[in-house]
């Protein structure tokens, strides 16, 4: 059930998803008649960032960026998908809902610079990060010794040489969605 307030789901609606696209007269690749088809989304879970398609009830009245339960009424099936079965325009707002699921969870993903650990011996989780090396690592874990962030702001702030937390957490989300052969993931299919 959503709330009218918010037209957020509530909290006992199950996993819920970022619409990326809603195609209202079902997919274009489907040969069955317009009264036999269903109309069909393509969203992005808020939790592990999962990819699904999603099977909406004739009366749902959703677009882009609504966020939708995905046991909700709303919605009659859903199954996961690979970025490549996304439409184009699905494709193309993948980068958008990152941001705004990073920006409406900022404690977790700020916490992922006070808890990432190693991975390897030679690899740490920071480094998997665009832009972060051996040097900006070791400023992040010597910095969260002195006291855990609390938000993005001051992970740049006290982490000299990295001005923009947020977007790098961004950046490397989105290249594990496009990426299904990257050997180390952190966000992308990553239940806590």
């Amino acid at each position: 059930m959503t709330d009218p307030e918010t037209d957020a789901p509530a909290a006992d609606d199950g996993p819920v998803v970022v619409l990326l696209d809603v195609l209202p007269n079902g997919r274009p690749d489907d040969d069955r008649p317009q009264y036999r088809k269903s109309p069909v989304a393509y969203g992005l879970g808020t939790d592990a960032f999962r990819l699904y398609e999603l099977t909406l009830d004739e009366e749902a009245d959703v677009s882009v960026s609504h966020r939708l339960a995905l046991d909700g009424p709303s919605v009659g099936r859903y199954r996961e998908v690979s970025f490549d079965d996304l439409t184009r325009n699905a494709a193309a707002e993948i980068e958008y809902a990152v941001e705004d699921i990073v920006e409406g969870d900022e404690k977790r993903f700020v916490d992922f610079y006070n808890e990432a650990g190693p991975i390897t011996l030679r690899l740490h989780q920071l480094n998997l990060l665009p832009g972060i090396g051996k040097q900006l690592r070791n400023k992040v874990l010597d910095e969260r010794k002195r006291g855990p962030f609390e938000s993005f702001e001051e992970v740049s702030e006290r982490v000299t040489g990295l001005h923009h937390p947020r977007e790098v957490l961004v950046e490397r989300i989105v290249e594990e969605i496009h990426e299904e052969d990257l050997k180390y993931r952190r966000f992308v299919g990553y239940e806590e």
